[in-house]
Formats: C-alpha cells, sequence, structure tokens
C-alpha cells in the first residue's frame, strides 16, 4: 500500500468514525467468502456498516477524531478487524450473536458504545442487553401514557357512572311526583267525607 493509498484509507475510517456514536470493532477471520458477505447482507439490513480494516491504519484514523480518545480500543487491534458501525447501539451485538448460533465468529474485539468502552468478548452479552435510544423511548412514551390512559378511562368510566345515575334519578323523579299525587287524593276524599259526615 503506497502513502497516498495509506492517507486514503485512514480518510474513509475517519469519515466513518466522525460522527459514530456507536463503534463495534470484530474479528471476522476465519469466515469464508460466502459466509462473510452473508454477514454483511445481515448488517445492511439492518443499518450496520461494515469495513474490514487494517490495524494500524483503523488506529491511526482513531487518533485523528477529534472529542473522542478510543486509545482503550487499541490494545485489541490485533489480526483480522472489521469496524462496525450503527445508529442503534445493540444491533451490532445482535447481529454478532445470532451469527455465532452458527459459526464460531464473528468475534468481538471492543466497542465504543453511549460513550462508554467495552473490550473483550465476554462483553456481549452486556451489549446486547443494552437498549437502543428508540427502544429507551418506547419505554418512557409507554410509561407516560399508562397513567394518562388511566386517568381517561377513570373520566369515560365516570361519565358512563353519571350518566346512567342519571338516567336512573330521572324516572325516580317522574315517580316522585306520582306517589305525591296518590297521599293527595285520598286528602282530598276525606276532606270530601267530612263535611259530608257533618
Amino acid at each position: 500500500m503506497t502513502k497516498d493509498q495509506k492517507v486514503v484509507a485512514i480518510q474513509e475510517i475517519k469519515d466513518l468514525l466522525q460522527d459514530a456514536k456507536v463503534v463495534y470493532v470484530a474479528d471476522l477471520e476465519g469466515l469464508n467468502a460466502s459466509k462473510s458477505s452473508d454477514f454483511r447482507r445481515q448488517a445492511f439490513k439492518q443499518n450496520i456498516k461494515v469495513k474490514v480494516v487494517k490495524n494500524t491504519l483503523l488506529q491511526k484514523a482513531m487518533e485523528q477524531i477529534e472529542g473522542v480518545d478510543y486509545s482503550e480500543m487499541f490494545e485489541t487491534f490485533k489480526g483480522n478487524s472489521a469496524i462496525m458501525i450503527a445508529e442503534t447501539a445493540n444491533a451490532p451485538a445482535k447481529l454478532i450473536k445470532d451469527f455465532r448460533k452458527k459459526e464460531e465468529k464473528p468475534a468481538l474485539k471492543s466497542a465504543f458504545v453511549q460513550e462508554t468502552f467495552y473490550v473483550g468478548d465476554e462483553n456481549l452479552d452486556t451489549l446486547v442487553s443494552i437498549k437502543s435510544r428508540e427502544e429507551m423511548i418506547g419505554e418512557i412514551i409507554g410509561l407516560l401514557q399508562s397513567p394518562i390512559q388511566r386517568v381517561v378511562s377513570a373520566l369515560q368510566n365516570k361519565s358512563e357512572t353519571v350518566e346512567a345515575k342519571a338516567e336512573e334519578a330521572a324516572p325516580a323523579v317522574e315517580e316522585t311526583p306520582a306517589a305525591e299525587e296518590a297521599p293527595e287524593a285520598p286528602a282530598a276524599e276525606s276532606t270530601d267525607e267530612t263535611p259530608a259526615a257533618e
């Protein structure tokens, strides 16, 4: 690789990393061409960018990124390395784990997720369980909607109860005057009878 090619390669890696919030470095070594392309295809479907890189070029690119010190990851840059860039925090971890149901690789080397570094394949399960921003927003909305739904439900039940009570009370009001008229009628008769008796 010429010096110019290295400069171009470093710039390509920098462009990928520039605004990345989720960066995984994985070992794809041992995957044959068809398995490797299958892995890339699945990554593409999940909106995960995968690029096989030279370790020295990856380190140089990371050193040039402002705002993030990737140095914790450098010790894992040995052998075959591929960077995985995603929007969703746990998407690359889930992809690696799903792929490993049939294969030994890919293996997680290191990751930078939600401003935290994870070094070593033993962190894969932890990364899988990290909730994505969308999942967290969904849960928060669900929690916020729950009390609102209770209030709306209570108000609907209350209005139905009030309507039901109003309907129950309406016939009672009609019956009440009728009941009042009934005692008046005998009273009127008795007053008529009293003078007759005299």
